[in-house]
């Protein structure tokens, strides 16, 4: 049901990991097994990994309008695109 990931921490997880953790954690809620308390465990890790899937989009479409900006003279980026 959950795994070991599930209790680590949030920070150092990539967007798909985060996301994939994040589908997890939907399904065992929406499934209706999981103990009241470890409901609202998984409902709190899913809110900060919503938060993080959310900034890591927001600094990723940032990045992309750098580019389109700089398309004018040479599509080249000022700053690394990985993070």
């Amino acid at each position: 049901m959950v795994t070991e990931e599930a209790t680590g921490s949030i920070e150092t997880l990539s967007f798909e990991q985060a996301l994939a953790e994040l589908e997890t954690i939907v399904r065992n809620l929406e499934q209706g097994n999981v103990p009241l308390e470890k409901s609202i465990e998984l409902y709190s890790r899913g809110e900060a990994l919503r938060e993080k899937c959310d900034g890591l989009l927001k600094a990723a479409e940032e990045k992309v309008e750098k580019i389109q900006m700089n398309s004018a003279g040479a599509a080249v980026a000022t700053e690394p695109l990985g993070d």
